[in-house]
């Protein structure tokens, strides 16, 4: 089967999948790795410069691979098909060609998020891994479990996280997807606040009773999900 290789978005760090674990059917080969910035990984020196960052994750994007991005990790992952050589396949979950969509989360709200981070960073981090749980069947309880994995802090360098909000506004992966190399999934919650309802309704796999961290709210569902994506893809 196809390994996979998972990829957290803004905030996160790679911790965020660990309660897919108990959920992989044998035989899968499952990594995640940390963007640099986050977790134990060094920021890079111009976080924002796709060419470092393709130097610094191309040991972890093997070729050989299912990209599954989440949310930002989505973006970057498309993003990096034009520095790196192409996976098996692509996957985007909760995450389109583009994160901002008047539908779903406009320009201008993202425009007062980030001008909120710049005045109070670690308070609108907090907020923020509060506020994406919005969908999700019980919040409070996917918040708890999400300060369980991670902490208030979620392990992410502030130069890092300011980088990633500057490409969750310029990032446009159209032409990328237009013109992909290899086979692109789109998997959405169906109830995810992020992602505007036309682009749930139109997601290749819908997770039923899951916003935007279906990880968190169903495991189980996502992980047999990107399991039978895994094993539809050719060796």
């Amino acid at each position: 089967m196809t390994p996979l290789v998972l990829l957290s978005g803004w905030g996160c760090d790679a911790r965020l999948w660990q309660p897919l674990a108990e959920h992989w059917p044998n035989g899968m080969t499952i990594s995640a790795p940390d963007w640099p910035g986050y977790g134990a990984r060094l920021p890079l020196a111009d976080p924002g410069s796709q060419a470092e960052l393709a130097e610094a994750m191309g040991d972890d994007l093997a070729p050989d691979a299912i990209w599954v991005g989440w949310s930002l990790g989505g973006l970057l992952a498309t993003a990096l098909l034009d520095h790196l050589p192409a996976p098996r396949a692509l996957v985007l979950l909760g995450m389109d060609e583009r994160f901002c969509h008047e539908a779903g989360i406009p320009p201008t709200e993202l425009a007062d998020f980030r001008r909120a981070f710049e005045r109070d960073p670690e308070a609108t981090h907090r907020h923020f891994l509060r506020w994406q749980l919005a969908g999700e069947p019980d919040p409070r309880a996917a918040h708890r479990q999400l300060r369980e994995l991670l902490g208030d802090e979620g392990g992410a360098d502030h130069a890092t996280l300011t980088a990633g909000l500057d490409q969750l506004a310029g990032l446009d992966n159209a032409g990328h997807l237009a013109r992909s190399p290899c086979p692109v999934w789109r998997v959405a919650g169906v109830r995810d606040p992020l992602l505007a309802p036309a682009l749930r309704e139109s997601a290749d796999h819908r997770l039923i009773e899951a916003g935007h961290c279906p990880m968190l709210s169903q495991p189980a569902s996502l992980a047999a999900c990107l399991a039978g994506i895994a094993g539809g893809i050719a060796p």
